[in-house]
């Protein structure tokens, strides 16, 4: 399947502000750096543009060792993975445990049976009332014993219930880690990757509209080369915040990488798409930029929206393309404006195109 030329242009950005870190820092142009700073760059992975950020403050400075652990703390591919099969050990442990104690009460009965069968012989045999309360005190301990099995039965299994049900919570809580962008808190790359292509096969299966919004913050760059990626990381929340409290349950809005975002809206005209992507943009210039530190007003926030709807041929990536077409679109008629796919701006805009920030 071939790479749609959005992908590509966006993939050679971030390759290039990768490597333009390495270089800043002076540090040798090696996989482990590059993919070190190509997911730093991307923003996908918070905790490592935190722990990034945290290190330079600190030190000034990134030596080898703390390149070392970076990679090996949080790009190791197997990461989500050792946790879930750390809960898939414990969920096998746990059947084990309740196969061994079901073993030990079937064999419970099995004993209990062989008593009653003995017992039953013995009071054939029965002459006097010695023998009978010989073998009844025999059954009433073999009741007790097999009351006591049946007690540590259940025990065992409503102790493995309360076990079972933590580790669906622990995995539960890994899948939506793992489909959540830290920093904003909104969906990631990887869950809209999967949510668009969904929300299509529905919007046809039901004869309905389902329109997408792609955003980029304006003038990103400049806030995070003038004030540092800690104030960067608040635009990127502040952005977040505004998508949430605008679309709310109407869509699914999602941090697609980077500064952009996207919002699917399913039963939702190109029209009323564009009247939420004002409300968006809107809500984005109300927010107040300031430094935490000295409460420094840091200027006026912005965002670019681009605004398509589905068409009978679309797939997910046509779809992404026509409304990432919007978003240049508006970028290059001045930024901080809404353009869809129906204005003069966006019919004009050529398909070959040089990113504006």
């Amino acid at each position: 399947m071939d790479v749609p030329k959005y992908e590509r242009a966006r993939t050679f950005a971030f390759a290039e502000m990768a490597l333009g870190q390495i270089r800043a820092l002076d540090q040798a142009a090696s996989p482990r750096n590059f993919a070190i700073w190509y997911h730093y760059t991307t923003g996908y992975n918070q905790p490592l543009n935190q722990a990034i950020n945290e290190t330079l403050k600190n030190k000034g400075r990134l030596s080898e060792a703390d390149l070392e652990q970076i990679h090996r703390q949080y790009l190791a591919d197997s990461r989500f993975g050792e946790r879930i099969d750390s809960v898939g050990t414990r969920v096998l442990d746990e059947i084990q445990e309740v196969i061994s104690t079901i073993d030990a009460a079937a064999g419970s009965a099995t004993s209990y049976s062989k008593r009653l069968s003995a017992a039953s012989e013995t009071l054939a045999r029965a002459g006097d009332g010695a023998a009978l309360r010989s073998v009844i005190e025999h059954l009433v301990q073999a009741a007790k014993e097999m009351e006591a099995s049946n007690k540590r039965l259940e025990a065992r299994l409503a102790s493995s219930r309360q076990e079972i049900e933590q580790l669906q919570h622990s995995l539960e809580a890994v899948r939506t880690e793992s489909l959540t962008d830290p920093l904003t808190t909104l969906a990631n790359r990887k869950f809209f990757d999967t949510a668009l292509p969904k929300a299509i096969a529905e919007a046809r299966g039901k004869g309905e509209p389902l329109s997408l919004l792609m955003a980029d913050i304006d003038h990103f760059k400049s806030f995070n080369d003038r004030y540092g990626h800690l104030i960067g990381d608040q635009v990127l929340r502040l952005v977040a915040l505004s998508m949430k409290q605008s679309v709310k349950s109407r869509g699914v809005a999602a941090r697609y990488g980077g500064e952009e975002f996207v919002i699917a809206l399913p039963n939702t005209t190109l029209a009323a798409a564009v009247l939420v992507a004002e409300q968006v943009r809107r809500a984005v210039m109300t927010k107040e930029l300031l430094r935490r530190s000295s409460g420094e007003r840091l200027g006026q926030l912005t965002i670019s929206i681009g605004v398509a709807v589905l068409r009978t041929a679309d797939n997910a990536p046509l779809l992404i393309e026509r409304a990432d077409k919007c978003l240049y679109a508006a970028k290059r008629s001045g930024r901080n404006r809404v353009i869809c796919e129906t204005n003069p701006e966006a019919q004009a805009e050529s398909v070959t195109r040089v990113r504006v920030a």
